[in-house]
């Protein structure tokens, strides 16, 4: 199954240089059959944007939890089995949008082997972040036009920090 995890840069780079896996359980987006019927004029591709924006949203979330990560939103897309993936969020912890038509949860810890791709803020935007983290509407309001950054899993490294 193909998952969005909100993440940071700084999970990232424990997983890249093999100090930790991405932990679990955690909050992902997925194309659900409830997002599908959310979205009935949207094809696959449509829908799984509309999951990865989810994520990108839920990554700012986790970004407020974390004021030590550095600050820009981070979604990184994995290929998990099904038997990985629980519907719902996860019960601790479970915070904003839990009624998310995409929300799940990843129950297992991921390794750099499941990474597809990332998705990250470009580094012009930590401004943005720092200001809606602080309650910005307007910086909110211009961060959902920003379209994020694509990394494929070769690439992960070469992420701006």
């Amino acid at each position: 199954m193909r998952l969005y995890l909100p993440a940071t840069l700084d999970e990232l780079d424990d997983l890249l240089r093999g100090r930790a896996p991405l932990p679990a359980p955690r909050r992902a987006h997925a194309v659900t059959p409830g997002l599908v019927a959310l979205l009935p004029d949207e094809d696959e591709e449509g829908v799984e944007f509309a999951a990865q924006l989810m994520a990108a949203d839920d990554a700012l979330v986790l970004l407020a939890s974390r004021p030590d990560a550095p600050g820009l939103r981070l979604v990184v897309t994995v290929e998990v089995p099904d038997d990985a993936v629980r519907d719902g969020a996860p019960e601790e912890g479970a915070g904003v949008d839990d009624e998310a038509a995409s929300l799940v949860t990843l129950t297992v810890p991921v390794d750099r082997d499941a990474v597809v791709c990332a998705h990250v803020d470009e580094p012009a935007a930590r401004d943005q972040v720092a200001r809606a983290l602080d309650g910005d509407d307007e910086a909110l309001d211009a961060l959902a036009e920003r379209d994020l950054l694509w990394y494929d899993a070769t690439e992960l490294d070469r992420i701006p920090r």
